[in-house]
C-alpha cells in the first residue's frame, strides 16, 4: 500500500467518514460470516485490474476476513473505516499476474 497516495486521497475526499464517491458500492450489511468475504471475492472477480470497490458490512469478523482475502489475492486495501458498527473497505483490484510480469520485463 502506498501511504502517500492514501493520504492525498483522504485529503481530497469531501468527507473521510464516507466511501469514495467514484467507487461502486457493495452493501453487505446484515450478512454474517462467511458471506461478506465470499461476496467480496465474487465482486472482485468482476472488476478489471486497477478498478475499485467500496464494501460495507456489519459483521465484525469481516475486519479480519476481508483483509486476509485481499492479501491472498494480491489486491489492495486502500482504506478501512469503522463508524456506528459499519465497516467500510475501499479496495483496488491488483494487476493480473501476467500484466505484472510484462511491466517488470
Amino acid at each position: 500500500m502506498r501511504h502517500r497516495d492514501l493520504d492525498r486521497r483522504d485529503l481530497d475526499h469531501p468527507n473521510p467518514d464516507l466511501p469514495y464517491p467514484d467507487l461502486p458500492d457493495l452493501d453487505l450489511s446484515g450478512l454474517k460470516c462467511p458471506l461478506p468475504v465470499l461476496r467480496t471475492a465474487k465482486a472482485l472477480r468482476g472488476l478489471a485490474p486497477g478498478e475499485g470497490l467500496s464494501v460495507r458490512c456489519t459483521d465484525p469478523m469481516a475486519a479480519i476476513d476481508i483483509p486476509n482475502l485481499l492479501r491472498e489475492r494480491g489486491d489492495h486495501l486502500e482504506r478501512m473505516l469503522r463508524h456506528d458498527g459499519i465497516l467500510t473497505f475501499e479496495i483496488r483490484r491488483a494487476a493480473a499476474p501476467d500484466e505484472t510480469e510484462e511491466s517488470a520485463a
